[in-house]
């Protein structure tokens, strides 16, 4: 990496969707290609391509490597972590997906950042009550952008936590329009209950929320492409056009 890219100081994502996927299976390595086969249900094996295609390109283009060289594996808590040709990569990474979409973030060092794709939909009074605390109900009212910011925002930090929601999502807590907004993000900040603090950003592309998390102040996500396709992006499910093949 140089000074530019994401790295000690920064993070970087990039976003691919299903129609960025490479024909075959050459690409996958060996054990990637045998957890893809054993998926029986078209939903999670194309939501497991998408994110692992994503994961691929993004880390290509800090450290080249052919894609079958370049591998997400997985710490004990189930946090993913950045492998090249077997070694694992001084980065951080963070890998979701939503409606056909997928991020990958890098950045710092293994599992100091979190990041989360959400669309902006419809949450239920239930939803808001069961998982946000008093002080996130009041910021939220009826507002359904915000219900999925705050959400979003939580399982960001929670996967730098990396307990993901096996945690009661009320155990940390959202404040928003923390510092003002910068290339077209805005700041936000997680502080969980046992005292830690998680600095972030959000940003919205169309009918999308993007959000990210690190242990320690960060600048704005820098894209590791111009314009991000997410700018695009339109939610789909191409899994639902038929079985697996």
């Amino acid at each position: 990496m140089n000074a530019h890219e994401p790295g000690r100081c920064g993070v970087g994502w990039l976003a691919r969707g299903e129609g960025h996927l490479p024909a075959g299976d050459g690409w996958l390595a060996p054990e990637e290609a045998r957890r893809a086969a054993g998926m029986r249900f078209a939903k999670r094996r194309t939501e497991f391509l998408v994110a692992r295609w994503t994961a691929k390109e993004a880390m290509g283009r800090l450290f080249p490597a052919p894609p079958y060289e370049l591998e997400v594996r997985h710490h004990p808590s189930g946090a993913p972590e950045a492998y090249r040709a077997g070694a694992p990569l001084p980065v951080g990474v963070s890998l979701t997906d939503r409606a056909g979409w997928a991020v990958c973030l890098l950045g710092l060092e293994p599992g100091a950042v979190g990041c989360d794709l959400e669309l902006v939909e419809p949450r239920s009074p239930a939803f808001v009550a069961d998982y946000f605390t008093p002080a996130e109900r009041e910021v939220i009212g009826a507002d359904p952008l915000r219900a999925n910011l705050l959400w979003s925002a939580k399982e960001s930090a929670l996967k730098v936590l990396r307990t993901g929601l096996r945690r009661d999502t009320r155990s940390v807590e959202v404040t928003l329009g923390c510092g003002p907004p910068s290339e077209g993000w805005t700041g936000l900040t997680v502080r969980a209950e046992e005292g830690r603090t998680f600095h972030g950003w959000w940003r919205r592309f169309g009918g999308f929320l993007l959000t990210v998390a690190a242990d320690r102040p960060v600048p704005p996500p820098r894209a590791l492409e111009e314009p991000p396709a997410l700018a695009g992006a339109v939610p789909s499910h191409s899994w639902l056009a038929g079985p697996l093949a």
